[in-house]
C-alpha cells in the first residue's frame, strides 16, 4: 500500500525540489517549479507510480499536495 511518503517522493521527482522542501505546503504556481509544464510532469508521475489514469478535470484540479490526495482516493489509491 502507498504512503503518503511516496506521494511526497513522486513531488519530489516532477517537480525537481531539494528533501528540505516542505511538500505539504505547495500550491499550483506558489514556486517558480510549479508551472504548466511541470504541473503535466507531476500528472506523468503520479500516473506511472499510483497505476491510475486522471481525468482532465482531475488534472486541473489537482493544485496541492492534499488536493493530489484527494483525488487520487477517488481512483482507490489510499495511503497507509
Amino acid at each position: 500500500m502507498p504512503t503518503r511518503e511516496d506521494l511526497r517522493s513522486a513531488f519530489k521527482d516532477a517537480l525537481d525540489l531539494d528533501d528540505n522542501v516542505a511538500v505539504e505546503t505547495l500550491t499550483y504556481r506558489s514556486i517558480e517549479q510549479w508551472d504548466s509544464v511541470a504541473h503535466m510532469v507531476l500528472i506523468a508521475e503520479l500516473e506511472d507510480r499510483f497505476d491510475v489514469m486522471l481525468d482532465t478535470d482531475d488534472v486541473i484540479d489537482m493544485s496541492s499536495f492534499e488536493k493530489a490526495v484527494e483525488i487520487l482516493l477517488k481512483y482507490g489509491v489510499t495511503f497507509e
